[in-house]
């Protein structure tokens, strides 16, 4: 047992250890072939160029894990293919803006890698105690569910250190209870393990303020693996309900709602940025980029721990925090503009 628990320390130490050391090299790469983000309008949070392709830098350290450490399956080569079509997709994107039509493609196409010839399928979800057998849905719905994850970190992704650190805690929660229930040498952990070293390392240069961005190539990415890690763990039974994984990202989820009815109530296209995402709202508040970052990490954290609670059978206590968060999540969509452009009052005095 000693020797496996070092095999998974040094899972999570190469990726982070490989991740700062390949990010510079990385941003080098970025301002060679003009990987550049270059604010243009009041939009965009940053004042200077900068460079962001640094994604690349999480998917080589987490290649290096699979070649170390990975066991070889249908389902971990699927994941490999499909990745590779993100990352090539996202460089693409990144140097010169791929239509929208055309990146979702293939991002369909790259779900459907892992679901149709990885089988990873959620065919089955536990709800209030209560199991929904998905039959001939399963596909479609598994389909949906990653490239929904996909889109929701890359949407999330406008301030610095913000979607790698969101993404860092969904690794650790998945960990922690993978570890609690004592499920070693399982998928969902090799990939939550991997990741979080490789994304932590690369946070180092992308926490505020950011020497690059994660751009689509990482964005994307994280979300991919993120949807994936889900699926696995639906599939294994490591999580019995749909509910407890998707609170883990309950942030970024309500927030790419919030834009969606946002951008509908203004006749605009879902996918037309803007400027009142959950940060830019927080902003608003006059706290500072880097505190703005930091309360969204504790926010999640905190329905990170409800999850953890729910799981390991403190179900009363880690609803209570679920039932407050909520409340608190409520009373910040009235009291701010994510919806609408209306003004609050408070902001009128």
């Amino acid at each position: 047992m000693e020797f496996y628990y070092l095999r998974l320390f040094l899972m999570f130490l190469i990726p982070l250890l490989t991740s700062l050391l390949v990010t510079p090299q990385v941003i080098k790469m970025a301002h060679h072939i003009n990987a550049i983000d270059v604010p243009k309008d009041e939009r965009r949070v940053h004042t200077k160029p900068m460079p962001r392709i640094g994604g690349l830098a999480i998917y080589i350290s987490f290649l290096l894990a699979i070649l170390l450490f990975g066991n070889f399956s249908k389902e971990l080569l699927s994941i490999v293919i499909s990745s590779f079509i993100i990352i090539v997709l996202g460089l693409f994107d990144d140097v010169k803006p791929v239509p929208a039509k055309i990146k979702f493609l293939l991002h369909i196409i790259s779900a459907s890698i892992v679901v149709l010839y990885g089988n990873l399928l959620i065919s089955n979800i536990g709800i209030l105690g209560f199991t929904i057998n998905l039959g001939y849905y399963a596909i479609p719905l598994t389909i949906l569910f990653i490239v929904s994850c996909m889109n929701i970190i890359n949407l999330i992704d406008g301030l610095d250190g913000l979607a790698t650190g969101i993404s860092s805690i969904y690794f650790l929660t998945i960990i922690v209870i993978s570890l609690f229930q004592e499920r070693f040498g399982t998928l969902e952990l090799f990939l939550a393990i991997s990741m979080l070293g490789s994304s932590l390392g690369f946070l180092k240069y992308n926490f505020n303020p950011a020497k690059t961005f994660l751009g689509d190539t990482g964005s994307v990415f994280l979300g991919f693996i993120i949807g994936i890690t889900s699926v696995v763990g639906f599939k294994s039974a490591m999580i019995t309900s749909l509910i407890v994984p998707l609170l883990i990202l309950s942030i970024p989820i309500f927030d790419t709602l919030f834009a969606i009815f946002r951008r509908k109530l203004k006749n605009k296209p879902i996918f037309d940025p803007d400027k009142d995402h959950f940060h830019h709202q927080i902003l608003k508040m006059r706290f500072s980029h880097k505190k703005t970052v930091l309360i969204i990490y504790l926010i999640n954290t905190l329905f990170s721990i409800a999850s953890i609670f729910y799981v390991i059978k403190e179900k009363v206590l880690g609803g209570i925090v679920y039932i407050v968060l909520f409340i608190l999540t409520f009373w910040f969509v009235f009291h701010t503009n994510i919806l609408s452009d209306k003004i609050n009052l408070d902001n009128k005095k």
